[in-house]
C-alpha cells in the first residue's frame, strides 16, 4: 500500500450498488404520497379540512351505511387509537359524523357519516379531480386501467400481509 487514495477514494465517489425494483417502486410510492399529502393539504385548506378528516370522509365513504367505532377505524387506518378520537370529534363538532350508542358494547358510540360529511367529501373529491387532471393528462385511459389495476394488487397483497 502506497499510501495514495486510489478509485473511489480518489474521487469520493461512492460505487453504485443495484436497488431491488421491488424497493424502488415502494420507495416511489412514498415519494408520491409525500407529494400528494402536501397538494391535498393545500387543496383541502378552503374547505377547512386537513388530511387526517378527508382520509377519514373516505373511509366512511365507501361504506355509507356501515357504523364504525373508534377501534375498528383505529384497525384499518393502523393508526394509534388517541389520534383516531381527536379526529372523531372534530368531525362530530363539524357534523360530518354522528355517534349513537354502541348495542354491543355500552362503554362505546358507533359512527355514522352524515349528509353533511358525504357532502364535505363530495366537493373534496371533485377539487382533486380537477387539480390532479394535469398529472394524468398525457396518459391514455388503458394505461390509466394497467396503472390502477397493478396498484389495486399491490395493495390487497398489503392489506392481507398486514
Amino acid at each position: 500500500m502506497s499510501g495514495t487514495a486510489t478509485g473511489t477514494e480518489a474521487t469520493g465517489t461512492v460505487p453504485a450498488s443495484p436497488t431491488p425494483l421491488p424497493f424502488r417502486i415502494i420507495n416511489w410510492i412514498g415519494i408520491i404520497d409525500q407529494l400528494v399529502g402536501t397538494q391535498a393539504n393545500r387543496l383541502l385548506r378552503p374547505l377547512d379540512m386537513p388530511l387526517p378528516q378527508f382520509i377519514m370522509l373516505n373511509h366512511f365513504s365507501h361504506r355509507l351505511t356501515e357504523g364504525k367505532t373508534v377501534m375498528s377505524i383505529a384497525r384499518a387506518m393502523q393508526q394509534p387509537q388517541p389520534g383516531i378520537t381527536k379526529t372523531v370529534q372534530k368531525m362530530l363538532a363539524k357534523r360530518w359524523l354522528r355517534e349513537q350508542a354502541n348495542p354491543e358494547d355500552g362503554r362505546s358510540k358507533v359512527l355514522f357519516l352524515t349528509p353533511a360529511g358525504l357532502a364535505r367529501h363530495n366537493e373534496a373529491v371533485a377539487i382533486f379531480a380537477r387539480e390532479l387532471a394535469p398529472a394524468f393528462g398525457g396518459w391514455s385511459p388503458a394505461e390509466l386501467e394497467q396503472l390502477f389495476a397493478q396498484l389495486d394488487r399491490l395493495k390487497i397483497w398489503l392489506d392481507d400481509n398486514r
